[in-house]
């Protein structure tokens, strides 16, 4: 009987200071997240150096609170895994840091790990990976369509050329006056009201998978001032339904497209933005009539930025043998295809 494997997880890539322990990659013994939206919400958006500093005020707690939660000691994990990138860089160099003091004054493996592969991998915690697959990543920073044959290996198909979709979900929200994070207050405004606005879509070339949302959050804003101009007001569920049905549309159609034309038996569905209700009613409804094609949608507390997921997907780089040194620093640009 093979030995269980335990990895020790830290994600400090943004907002989030995150630290887990799981077993063989699969099961989630602990999962603590300290967020600080409530600091960065008066800004509008994050704020790396006030970041940076929370950072550095919890970790050192959230690692504790995940060992007690777990019932487990240092000594007892076979690796720290990191995110290494991409992210801000002070952030990064937190946890970065953090792990490398760990697992030199314990004698463990370091592994650093992709944030996008960790988002990826939090459907591991879900269900088991069948290869080859597709997973959509929606992210904050990131909109991403990766194809993987097996575990560890990344092709990026598709990406944004501009704006990620949670990029223009943020600037919306700002426009229509609502709190940081937009998302999901634009989310619950567009199950409020229907689409009657035209909005555009970006569909790019025909043969490709890239996505631009930029041009869709300038017709948003335009919309706005000029109903302003007109002396009009638009319901905010209105505008809210009509942009999410946009972005919805133009995930949606081209993740099947991609699905159907790379003959992959599972699609995943990843990142932050995977919290989305509408994103996932309909990804579940196009894809339940689509057969031989398993959509996996992971719980809402994996969509957003955790350790879990990094510790899986750090499980993986350990049993193919990766190994960090103390050499390793934050790297804000890590490309995933290279990883």
């Amino acid at each position: 009987m093979s030995k269980d494997t335990y990895i020790l997880g830290m994600e400090t890539s943004c907002d989030e200071t995150a630290v887990s322990i799981v077993k063989n990659g699969k099961e989630i013994l602990s999962n603590v997240v300290a967020s600080q939206i409530e600091s960065h919400k008066r800004f509008g958006g994050v704020v790396p150096e006030i970041a940076s500093r929370h950072h550095v005020e919890q970790i050192t707690i959230v690692i504790e609170e995940a060992l007690d939660q777990a019932g487990m000691s240092l000594k007892e994990m076979d690796a720290i895994a990191v995110t290494e990138g991409p992210g801000l860089v002070g952030a990064l160099l937190i946890g970065v840091n953090a792990a490398k003091a760990l697992a030199f004054a314990h004698g463990l493996p370091l592994i650093g790990v992709h944030h996008i592969a960790g988002h990826i991998y939090a459907n591991r915690l879900v269900t088991d990976m069948k290869f080859p697959l597709l997973s959509l990543v929606v992210s904050g920073g990131h909109t991403e369509l990766v194809y993987m044959k097996e575990h560890g290996s990344y092709e990026v198909i598709g990406e944004t050329r501009d704006d990620a979709a949670g990029e223009a979900y943020d600037k919306v929200a700002r426009t229509l006056g609502l709190p940081y994070p937009g998302g999901p207050h634009i989310d619950r405004l567009a199950a409020e009201g229907k689409p009657e606005i035209d909005l555009p879509r970006a569909w790019l070339e025909a043969d490709s998978f890239d996505f631009s949302f930029s041009g869709l959050k300038s017709a948003v804003i335009n919309t706005v001032h000029n109903a302003e101009q007109r002396g009009e007001t638009i319901a905010q569920e209105t505008l809210a339904a009509s942009f999410q049905a946009s972005v919805i549309d133009v995930l949606v159609t081209k993740t099947l497209k991609a699905a159907k034309q790379y003959g992959v038996g599972q699609v995943l569905l990843a990142g932050g933005v995977a919290a989305n209700r509408g994103l996932r009613s309909t990804l579940e409804k196009e894809f339940g009539v689509l057969d031989g094609v398993e959509l996996v949608v992971p719980p809402l507390s994996l969509c957003t930025d955790n350790a879990a997921m990094i510790a899986a997907a750090g499980t993986i780089e350990f049993e193919k043998g990766k190994r960090g040194s103390m050499a390793m620093n934050a790297n804000p640009g890590l490309d995933i295809e290279s990883f």
